[in-house]
């Protein structure tokens, strides 16, 4: 039986996280990104939860953010230059931290904290009754400011905020540790 290895560098390769935390950091912001876009399009498809307009635009970092971590996580694995990675990490923590705001604005308007936009918060504007029907037909009528699903008392733009708040420390998590390995 052979004796357990006592070299460090052994440990550091066995451990992913530990010899490239960068990447590991990007494929975790990748995986729970596409799941919370998954999750986004599961409770738009399936449950048939019309998204209003602040709902789609929530969507947009895990968009760009998705591919962009791939990216990082490839250039990290490939020995790019620390201050490329760095920098791709930091642009998901910012661009997940847009997405921590677009949750918490969105979540106080459902909380009524804050008017929400005018095209998904108030009244619909049927302006002059000339062209009536074709107006009615160009409206919205899926509200921003009532949370149309909510569990534990957090809506969705709620979770959304959670989450993202959590991929962009994850992303910062990922440039500390990537400084400490050698």
């Amino acid at each position: 039986m052979l004796a357990p290895s006592h070299d460090p560098g052994a440990a550091r390769t066995a451990d992913p996280w530990r010899s490239h935390p960068a990447a590991t950091a990007a494929l975790i912001i990748a995986a729970v990104g596409a799941m919370t876009i998954a999750g986004a399009w599961f409770f738009e498809l399936v449950v048939q939860l019309k998204p209003c307009p602040l709902c789609l635009e929530q969507r947009v970092p895990y968009y760009i953010g998705v591919p962009l971590a791939l990216i990082v996580a490839f250039a990290a694995r490939r020995g790019a230059p620390r201050v490329v990675v760095t920098a791709g990490l930091l642009a998901l923590a910012c661009l997940m931290l847009w997405s921590v705001y677009l949750g918490v604005f969105h979540a106080g308007i459902e909380w009524k904290f804050w008017v929400g936009p005018q095209e998904c918060s108030g009244a619909p504007q049927l302006g002059p009754p000339g062209d009536f029907l074709k107006r009615l037909q160009t409206i919205n009528i899926t509200r921003c400011d009532e949370a149309a699903w909510r569990f534990l008392g957090i809506s969705l733009a709620g979770y959304n905020a959670l989450i993202s708040l959590a991929l962009a420390a994850v992303a910062l998590v990922g440039i500390a540790r990537s400084g400490r390995v050698n």
